[in-house]
């Protein structure tokens, strides 16, 4: 064995050499050094047998035994490291010197040394080899040394590793050993628990059955009733019968039937046939919700629930029309919003089925990573269901509800197969009229079902599904849509939650214009109505501790309730600059505008590119430099001065991941700019593509871009001339406050933005 220090151990002593080295020990200063040997199997000791780490200890006491032997009762006191082993005729003597370890504490000791004590309590409450007093004398250790030897001592590891444990000398180091050591000990133990618990707990409820089902036979023969296992299966058949199921469900159904009372009353197959049996009977087969065939009413519904929207809201009233005239024959539609968080997706799903009259239910799709999610398990697996698909079918009660995917793109993929493409069949209305569970092995019609999936990017989702559901987008909230969503919802809503009556406060137009300008950044509305509803949690405080409360919160006050402005959005220029343009990006949060800046200096023609641009981006402007450098005589520019200067493009707020081509020309507008020393106008905001031809190709987020650079102030947009019709999504007073100067080529946006100074020619002029 291993002798650790501050430890108590009782050694049997029976070698020859070791009884006389106890002897002289107790004559002289009572100390030994104690040593394990190398070979167990030996049956001499030798001083190259023995490890060169050992423990001093003093003896405390001595035992003699009938035998000879003697027991001996030691207390480990420090690390000791053999020198030197010198045989003598009838025992050892050893030249040592002592292993000092560091005991100084430190926060990090401390949490280390709790964490131990905490492993090592479970270990003890789990052991039952373990008293609970070894607990007690380890909590009162105070050193993380002393701790890790105490702890060591009272587990059952091999003397190999105890004595590498004796060796090592910091104490940060064993006390971390040790926490490996109790963490594989307190994984055992709980198994062993648990095995124990799982075993006792089955022998139990199998003894307590068969007694029941003796009582039952008994009573029932006493009663003279018919077996009651008979009597189950015909009312079975019965509500088989009555559920309107398919011929093929049906035949399988009493099939499944048949073979239940074949079975033995005591086989745990009878569980899975009847779970199986429940299943089919619990399933909507032919029960289903008359929809509401008045388009006006609908339409009312959809309003009072929702502001704008308007392309949803156009195609669900279509749907009801063309359900008037279709009769039996239209298909219900699958439709996929796609928009930013708090956009109102999933709560117009339920505006939606309001507005039909239908039942509606939801599944998050949100980290499905099984297939066996969306189509079930086998009936093969032990507990084996049907997927969340008929799940919450059986939930809806109908065969039409809307059934709402919610977050569509969040669907992951791994060794168990893809649900995306187990979705294919699902929302394909080719296929859906005979959808096959795993479970169920028989065919289930989703054809009636009106399927809403949900998703805040397309990018995720698998083509082929997408090429499965129409598309409609929900774009971010522009500030006046936030407005009266706030003052229709989202105000009255959060009086309400928070308590107080609709005339006892309100908010002013001013004040919800500035939560949303300044202390929300969103392109939905869920961070407004947290701030609203933070607003209104401070006013119900007030009123609640007698104090006044104001009648109307008003723009001046809103930062008393929420604080200093947390978001800036981008503005326009102060002044015209050189090498300065201003363009602008669509975000999560909406649209907002970015400058591009541009400066030169004396180099070898290397161009410098930051602002954690993607790799789009990054080409956008070898593109727009290439350009510029080909219109050098044009612009007024030596071509020469390329070679011998380094050009830097920098977009600000560099901690944020910027990718797309839309920023071509911003900065050839920029790089121009900066080469011609010509200022650009501060009050002019651009986008558009560039190729190497200076042609100015369309972007997306036409509305967003619009919509940032209206709110910073800029008077003149500059865009791609097949843009154009984009505008149409941008509201009328927006579009009235902004000149739009359309181009094809770079020529257009240079005249605009740039300041008067060299002409420009055209592209294609000889000079």
């Amino acid at each position: 064995m291993v002798v650790f220090p501050k430890t108590f151990s009782q050694l049997l002593v029976m070698r020859r050499s070791s009884l006389r080295a106890v002897e002289v020990a107790m004559d002289s200063d009572r100390t030994v050094v104690v040593v394990a040997r190398r070979d167990q199997q030996a049956s001499e000791v030798t001083a190259e047998g023995l490890y060169a780490v050992g423990t001093e200890a003093s003896i405390s006491r001595v035992l003699r035994l009938p035998d000879g032997s003697a027991a001996i009762w030691v207390q480990g006191q420090r690390r000791v490291k053999i020198a030197e082993v010198i045989p003598q005729d009838d025992l050892f003597r050893a030249r040592v010197f002592p292993l000092v370890e560091s005991a100084e504490k430190t926060t990090r000791s401390d949490t280390l040394m709790r964490a131990v004590l905490a492993l090592f309590q479970k270990v003890v409450d789990l052991s039952p080899k373990l008293p609970s007093e070894v607990y007690i004398a380890a909590a009162n250790a105070d050193s993380p040394g002393w701790l890790a030897d105490l702890i060591v001592s009272s587990l059952e590891i091999p003397l190999a590793q105890r004595q590498e444990f004796l060796e090592v000398l910091n104490p940060m180091d064993r006390l971390l050993q040790v926490s490996h050591f109790l963490a594989k000990e307190l994984e055992v133990l709980e198994l062993q628990s648990r095995i124990h618990t799982q075993v006792k707990e089955e022998v139990d409820k199998t003894q307590r059955d068969f007694l029941l089902r003796e009582q039952v036979k008994a009573i029932q023969k006493e009663l003279g009733e018919t077996d009651a296992q008979t009597r189950e299966t015909n009312e079975l058949k019965e509500k088989v019968q009555a559920a309107g199921m398919t011929e093929l469900a049906q035949k399988k159904a009493l099939e499944e039937i048949e073979r239940l009372a074949t079975v033995p009353a005591a086989s745990p197959e009878v569980s899975v046939i009847r779970t199986y049996v429940d299943w089919l009977l619990a399933l909507p087969w032919k029960a289903q919700t008359q929809d509401n065939p008045d388009v006006a009413q609908a339409g009312r519904v959809l309003e009072e629930n929702h502001y704008g929207l308007r392309k949803v809201k156009e195609r669900i009233l279509e749907y009801i029309a063309v359900r008037q005239l279709a009769k039996e024959n239209l298909r219900s539609p699958i439709l996929c919003f796609v928009g930013p968080p708090g956009s109102g997706k999933t709560s117009l799903g339920r505006s939606i089925a309001q507005a039909l009259g239908r039942n509606f239910v939801r599944v998050s799709l949100g980290g499905t990573r099984d297939e066996a999610e969306i189509r079930g398990h086998r009936r093969t697996y032990v507990g084996a269901l049907p997927g969340r698909i008929l799940q919450t079918m059986r939930h809806a009660g109908a065969i039409n509800p809307v059934f709402m995917l919610d977050e569509i793109d969040k669907v992951g993929i791994d060794f168990r197969g893809d649900p995306s493409s187990a979705l294919l069949e699902v929302l394909d209305p080719e296929q859906n009229h005979s959808f096959s569970d795993h479970y169920l092995e028989v065919p289930y019609d989703l054809s009636k079902v009106m399927f809403i999936a949900t998703a805040n990017i397309l990018d995720p989702v698998l083509p082929a599904l997408r090429d499965r559901m129409e598309v409609i987008e929900l774009p971010g909230y522009i500030e006046d849509e936030k407005l009266r969503i706030a003052q229709r919802f989202l105000v009255p809503k959060q009086l309400k939650e928070n308590g107080l009556a609709s005339g006892q406060v309100g908010l002013s137009e001013g004040a919800l214009r500035r939560i949303i300008r300044e202390h929300t950044r969103e392109a939905g509305v869920r961070n407004l109505e947290r701030e609203i509803g933070s607003i209104c949690r401070k006013v119900a405080r007030r009123v609640v501790e007698g104090k006044p409360a104001p009648h109307v919160v008003s723009a001046t006050a809103v930062p008393g309730y929420l604080g200093p402005q947390k978001f800036f959005w981008g503005a326009a220029e102060e002044q015209d600059e050189v090498g300065v343009a201003t363009g602008v990006a669509r975000t999560e949060m909406g649209g907002d505008t970015l400058a591009v800046e541009v400066t030169l200096m004396d180099g070898k023609g290397n161009l410098i590119l930051t602002g954690h641009l993607g790799e789009v981006m990054k080409e956008s402007a070898q593109a727009a430099l290439s350009y510029i450098r080909s219109r050098a005589a044009a612009l007024g520019v030596d071509p020469k001065r390329f070679e011998r200067t380094d050009i830097h493009i920098h977009v600000p707020t560099g901690a944020i991941p910027k990718d797309g081509p839309s920023a071509g020309v911003t900065m050839a507008t920029a790089l121009a700019s900066a080469l011609t020393q010509r200022s650009v106008r501060k009050d002019v905001a651009m986008t558009g593509e560039i190729t190497l031809r200076g042609r100015v190709l369309p972007v997306g987020g036409i509305r967003d871009k619009v919509l940032a650079a209206h709110r910073a102030g800029i008077k003149t947009f500059v865009l791609p001339r097949k843009n154009e019709n984009d505008l149409t999504d941008v509201p009328k007073d927006v579009r009235q406050s902004l000149h739009f100067v359309f181009a094809d080529t770079m020529e257009p946006v240079l005249e605009s933005a740039l300041l008067e100074g060299t002409a420009l020619h055209a592209v294609g002029d000889p000079d």
